[in-house]
């Protein structure tokens, strides 16, 4: 059959790779849903009101290697040198086994964030090799299990701080040595809450503000300059008044400082990049909180405990009230809710690895390293401002600074400038002796002979005083002693991803999460030197690959919503919300209306929002929902009217999260513009939306993304992320800033450390929107919503959807209501949830937005296979409660409330149960999927938070 050729070409060749729905999958699931094509499905579902009018203007689809080819060219911009910039980013040696087998790896980096316990055994036995790897090496009682950059987590410690304490100031010290980024972000969220900063820029200044009145005081150490002070007198003083010291530590140094738990800090913070992830020109990279035990409970961000099984076994599972489920809403104190667990992971693998001699011996020879370089720049006439430092040394080099920068350039390598006069160099786990002999010909005179390395290799010792140095062991657990072997590692990674289950075998039905296809030609760019291997404060010159990539894709994602301007810089969705607000509460200011700062949030709201609020010094305001889920315009219009020239925004969802699109968004919209306030459009729902309808067209003001949902950035297990803001035009000028990294000041600051945020994962994106063109993004979103009404209707006589338009329909999720069930069998939407894991599912979103319930989010990336699978096995489960409600099996001894089922479970030559083993292992059809087993039975949360544990298990709780 003659083709054209065009056709031949097939530049669209990607759309039906990550679109799972073929044309006779779509006639099929559109006659079941009783619509006779897309179209009239979609323009049933979306308003008329706000659907778009023209296509998106996006470059047309091209194929994966085409993409690729594009983008190298885009990466080649990049130059890459030889940095010793230092400031938290440094060069680092990811192994190749975790290279491969985790940072590259599906079975890791498309897991979701391990709220269902029991098919997350493997990340979180991870995460609690990091916790222990934080606590170990910083001498605290406690640690999460990551923060999303130093930056954030010092404003973070500085908030955990001020509620914690007994001292009642409003200000807050922080040294100028710390690193200016920190500082800048720190700025950022303190001047909404009404703490005063105030920085100490000499050691005078310093002295003279701890004998004033505080509520914290943060510190670096080493300092940004590479100083490395004893501050134990510090932290008395500061004791003394009631007040908390905190810290920002390098870890790969406290392998051979004093820990700051040693010598009484409260609260430390900082980042894992240098254990072996890339610098990619800013992140993703996991930073790290550790605290004393009495702060515990107000310890923001994840924290994996210890608890039992079912059967009394050790298992892991996120502790206390950090689960995103459980945010404290209109009190919550934080909204941090992606983590950085990917990042996470390969740093507490990089420590299993290297265990505790192999991490100290990278320390010395960093800190060797750097003596050697200090004794030949000595001997060039540059003298090291301080006689005790790790990585880094400054030199004070006045006029000729801009003459030595440029020419480091000229010889491939990055300095950095410091107080205008100032020049630091950080070495690294990647620093060689050819690096130290390039820097000495930095400094070097015209003419003057270098110094010789073989001079000053005897008896070379870290130039770090007696007194500082650690004497204390750390890693001493069986797991860190153990794998160092390539082979050892790849079984133990192999054995703890296992334990999982993650996009790479199953179908993960979360609402609101969109988990979809993450190809691997959009993973492929990350690891390329040219993205991976540059520093997030080079010159702006040596970041031209970046600045088009982030350029282009501003330009396409504005496209998508409607919007006039995006910044990328916030790390996850939640950073972004907190960067919306500040927009709004700037633009109110700059106006003469501060006063200004009621946020109203409906009832359905996610636990984000109402703490995002909080934390820009709004008040929130609860508005009322309807039967139907949607806002109730009475109640808005209502709380507008009674609060006045007070209001600052509204914070909506679209389509709702009771998975709903509401018809009166408009009018909304304008009811809130009347009263003087602006809208907040929650961006999580946006994989309803693109190409169909845009938030910045029909009424909203100011948007955040989840570029690790719509846009193919995979979850990482609860991390990395990118959460760009999004606004209208007048708001433009309130986006975030960063003076730090020469992006440019603005009203609002800058919210996290570098001023692209997590850079190296921006490429996914980028290739997603550059591989489905217009048409593609379009089309994966009507499939979205097609199987989000298929799955409603092929089990709408087994469980009822809660929420739908008029029509029967709902958007790209539906929520099914198991509320019934728990008067008829005792069963509960969680025990269906953990039934699910026996039949191979990770669980649908349970009882959010509503107690209860589970909502089901399908994607576009599954097919109907997949879906049928699901389908037949939520049937399947209906079919087993009406054996309970029929009194067949005892409602307290049925699969249900014994699910999951482990494979030792069911192998007991004692079973006791009412119902046959076979039933326990839920094997629908094994010729068409392979039998997933838990590696645990049902985990006993409460027993955990009664008993808190979150550090490595003995090996003695196995035997």
């Amino acid at each position: 059959m003659p083709h054209s050729l065009r056709d031949l070409e097939n530049p669209g060749e990607f759309i039906p790779r990550h679109i799972g729905v073929d044309a006779a999958d779509e006639a099929h699931m559109l006659s079941v849903i009783g619509e006779a094509s897309r179209q009239a499905l979609i323009e049933g579902i979306v308003p008329r009101a706000i659907a778009r009018s023209r296509e998106m203007n996006l470059p047309p689809a091209v194929g994966e290697a085409a993409a690729l080819a594009e983008l190298r060219r885009i990466a080649s911009r990049n130059q890459v040198m030889r940095s010793f910039i230092g400031q938290g980013y440094y060069g680092t040696t990811t192994p190749p086994v975790i290279l491969r087998n985790v940072l590259e790896n599906p079975a890791w980096y498309t897991a979701y964030t391990p709220y269902q316990a029991e098919i997350s055994q493997g990340r979180m036995e991870a995460l609690v090799n990091f916790q222990t790897l934080v606590c170990d090496l910083t001498g605290m009682a406690i640690a999460n299990a990551s923060m999303l950059d130093e930056a954030t987590s010092a404003a973070e410690a500085m908030t955990l701080a001020r509620r914690s304490v007994k001292a009642r100031s409003n200000t807050f010290v922080v040294a100028g040595d710390c690193h200016p980024q920190t500082i800048e972000v720190v700025r950022t969220r303190a001047r909404p809450l009404g703490i005063e900063v105030v920085l100490a820029n000499s050691a005078e200044e310093w002295q003279r503000l701890l004998a004033g009145d505080y509520f914290a005081v943060l510190a670096q150490y080493p300092a940004t300059s590479g100083r490395i002070d004893d501050l134990r007198a510090d932290v008395v003083q500061v004791h003394a008044k009631q007040a908390a010291f905190i810290v920002a530590a390098d870890l790969l140094a406290l392998t051979l400082l004093v820990p700051p738990g040693e010598w009484g800090a409260d609260i430390v913070v900082g980042t894992t990049q240098r254990f072996g992830m890339p610098m990619g020109a800013g992140g993703p990279h996991a930073a790290y909180m550790a605290c004393r035990d009495e702060y515990k409970r107000s310890l923001p961000g994840r924290l994996v405990g210890v608890s039992v099984d079912a059967h009394g076994n050790p298992a892991y599972r996120l502790a206390l009230q950090t689960r995103e489920q459980h945010i404290r809403r209109e009190k919550a104190t934080s909204n941090i809710c992606t983590a950085q667990v990917l990042p996470a992971v390969v740093a507490s693998m990089y420590a299993v690895y290297h265990g505790p001699d192999g991490l100290r011996r990278i320390a010395q020879r960093v800190a060797c390293y750097t003596a050697l370089l200090a004794r030949g720049l000595e001997q060039l006439g540059h003298r090291p401002r301080s006689p005790n430092f790790f990585d880094t040394v400054s030199l004070h080099t006045g006029k000729s600074t801009q003459t030595l920068l440029a020419k480091g350039h000229s010889l491939g390598a990055n300095l950095r400038v410091a107080w205008d006069e100032y020049l630091c160099i950080s070495l690294d786990e990647t620093t060689t002796r050819a690096d130290i002999e390039l820097l000495w010909s930095v400094f070097a005179a015209p003419g003057q002979e270098l110094p010789r390395i073989a001079d000053f290799e005897q008896g070379l010792e870290p130039a770090i005083a007696p007194a500082l140095r650690r004497t204390s062991g750390f890693l001493a657990h069986p797991v860190f002693n153990t794998h160092h072997s390539e082979t050892g590692m790849l079984r133990y990674i192999r054995s703890l991803s296992d334990k999982d289950l993650a996009l790479d075998r199953t179908m993960i039905p979360l609402g609101s999460c969109t988990m979809k296809l993450n190809a691997t030609s959009e993973m492929i760019p990350i690891t390329w030197p040219e993205f991976a291997n540059v520093h997030p404060f080079a010159p702006a010159d040596q970041l031209a690959g970046y600045a088009e990539l982030d350029a282009q894709l501003r330009a396409w994602l504005c496209e998508a919503t409607g919007y006039a301007g995006i910044s990328l810089q916030p790390n996850a969705g939640s950073q972004g919300e907190y960067a919306g607000l500040l927009a709004i509460k700037a633009w109110h200011e700059s106006r003469g209306e501060g006063q200004r700062n009621i946020c109203l949030i409906p009832s359905s709201a996610h636990g984000t929002n109402p703490a995002s609020a909080q934390m820009v010094g709004m008040q929130v305001v609860v508005t009322a929902c309807d039967e139907g889920g949607n806002v109730d315009l009475a109640d808005l219009e209502a709380k507008c009217r009674q609060h006045g020239d007070k209001l600052a925004a509204v914070m909506i969802t679209y389509p709702s999260t009771h998975g709903v699109f509401e018809t009166r968004v408009k009018e909304l919209c304008e009811l809130v513009h009347r009263h003087g306030g602006r809208v907040y459009i929650d961006g999580a729902n946006m994989n309803a939306l693109v190409g169909v309808a845009a938030p910045g067209e029909f009424g909203g003001d100011v948007s955040h993304l989840n570029l690790h949902k719509t846009f193919c950035i995979p979850h990482g297990g609860g991390g990395p992320g990118v959460g760009p803001v999004c606004v209208v035009e007048d708001l433009v000028p309130f986006l975030p800033g960063h003076a730090t990294g020469g992006a440019g000041a603005s009203p609002v600051g800058a919210v996290s450390a570098a001023p692209l945020g997590n850079a190296a994962v921006l490429p996914i994106s980028w290739m997603y929107c550059r591989m489905m063109g217009a048409q593609g993004l379009r089309q994966a979103t009507e499939v979205a919503i097609l199987s989000a009404n298929y799955v409603s209707v092929r089990l709408r006589e087994h469980y009822p959807t809660l929420y739908a338009s008029p029509n029967g329909h709902v958007a790209h999720e539906c929520i099914l209501d198991l509320r019934p069930l728990k008067d008829s069998s005792g069963v509960t939407a969680e025990d269906v949830a953990k039934r699910l894991i026996d039949y191979g599912f990770h669980a649908p979103t349970l009882s959010f937005p509503v107690p209860g319930t589970l909502m089901v989010e399908p994607t576009e990336s599954e097919t109907l296979d997949e879906l049928e699978r699901f389908i037949a096995a939520m049937i399947a489960i209906r079919q087993e409660i009406q054996r309970i409600e029929t009194g067949e099996w005892p409602r307290e001894d049925n699969p249900l409330k014994h699910a999951p089922h482990t494979a030792a479970s069911l192998l007991r030559s004692d079973w006791q149960h009412a119902y046959p083993r076979e039933v326990g292992a839920a094997v629908l059809d094994e010729r068409r999927h392979a039998k997933y087993w838990p590696p645990v039975g049902r985990v006993d949360n409460a027993w955990g938070d009664r008993n808190l544990f979150c550090s490595c298990v003995p090996t003695g709780a196995y035997e």
